[in-house]
Parts: structure tokens; C-alpha cells; sequence
């Protein structure tokens, strides 16, 4: 498989585990996110992405809505941009 075809499955894996996290809130906010953003990102960017994707529900939940602060220590420009997301 090629370079290529790797980063392809990859983003259509991430866009995957965005539209079934197991909240139907998260379901709705990561899907149509990615579904706007993940075929632009650049593979460092896809690397940033699959983190935020690696947490928890309830967390992602609280840090995007602003009912906790998202930890600093994991900030990136993938998160700067879902927090700017509107879902629509």
C-alpha cells in the first residue's frame, strides 16, 4: 500500500470514529467536523486529530460546550479549529 493509500484510510478512519463516538451529540459535532475538515489536514494535522479523537465523550463534550477548560498541555491547532466548528 502506498503513502497515499494510507493517509486515504486513515482520514476515512477518522471520519468514522467521529460519526460513532456513542453520543449522539459527539456523533453530530466530530462527524460533521471532520466530514469539513479531515480530507485538508495535512498527516501532522491527522496525527493531532486522532488524539482529540482518543478522549473521552464526556470530556470532548465539556471542553467544545466550555463547561471545563481544555487542558493546556493538549492544545494544538485541530483543537483551535473544532472549537470554532458551528454545527449546522
Amino acid at each position: 500500500m502506498s503513502s497515499l493509500e494510507e493517509v486515504e484510510n486513515k482520514r476515512k478512519r477518522l471520519i468514522f470514529r467521529s460519526e460513532h463516538r456513542g453520543t449522539k451529540e459527539m456523533d453530530l459535532i466530530l462527524g460533521s467536523f471532520a466530514k469539513k475538515y479531515v480530507y485538508g489536514f495535512s498527516e501532522d494535522e491527522l496525527a493531532l486529530y486522532d488524539d482529540i479523537l482518543n478522549e473521552s465523550d464526556p470530556d470532548l463534550y465539556n471542553w467544545i460546550s466550555g463547561i471545563e477548560d481544555f487542558p493546556a498541555n493538549k492544545a494544538n491547532s485541530v483543537y483551535e479549529k473544532l472549537l470554532k466548528h458551528k454545527f449546522a
